[in-house]
């Protein structure tokens, strides 16, 4: 039996660097699209995939592994309704969070080849990137829920 304080923290932690990371990227993100210079677009776009593939993907993945550890360790029910609402939330923002992701991913190929052919970006860019930043608000606000269910377990 691996020690749930041990659990606990790693799950804490992946919490962190899931939002921490999100805010970070969203900003990231944010900034380089709105400065419409292509080669900061580029390179915020790049960053912005590799920071979701090494910080939060790993991070998407331990968190429901140490959550049903901790509520196994605690036990805690998958009827208890502070669970039930983090699971659900937990689903909205993964729902959010994925096509985000390949969102990253096209509007990066889609500047990188503007900025090789010297060319535009095509117009489903911008069409893209408005997705990108609506998809984030139902996430965050499912994340930050999530936190706060997390630490006061209400119901």
């Amino acid at each position: 039996m691996i020690d749930p304080l041990i659990v606990k923290t790693l799950h804490i932690f992946g919490a962190m660097v899931i939002f921490g990371t999100g805010m970070g990227t969203a900003f990231h993100g944010l900034m380089c699209n709105l400065s419409g210079d292509l080669r900061s677009m580029v390179t915020g776009n790049r960053n912005v995939v590799i920071a979701d593939w090494i910080f939060t993907t790993p991070a998407v993945i331990l968190q429901p592994i140490t959550g049903f550890y901790l509520m196994w360790a605690n036990g805690w029910s998958l009827d208890d309704h502070w669970i039930v609402a983090s699971i659900i939330l937990y689903i909205i923002a993964g729902g959010c969070w994925l096509p985000v992701v390949w969102l990253q991913v096209r509007m990066h190929r889609m500047s990188e080849m503007a900025l090789e052919t010297n060319s535009e970006l095509p117009s489903i860019y911008k069409r893209y990137f408005r997705i990108w930043f609506l998809l984030g608000w139902p996430a965050f606000i499912s994340g930050g829920a999530i936190l706060w269910l997390m630490v006061s377990k209400p119901f």
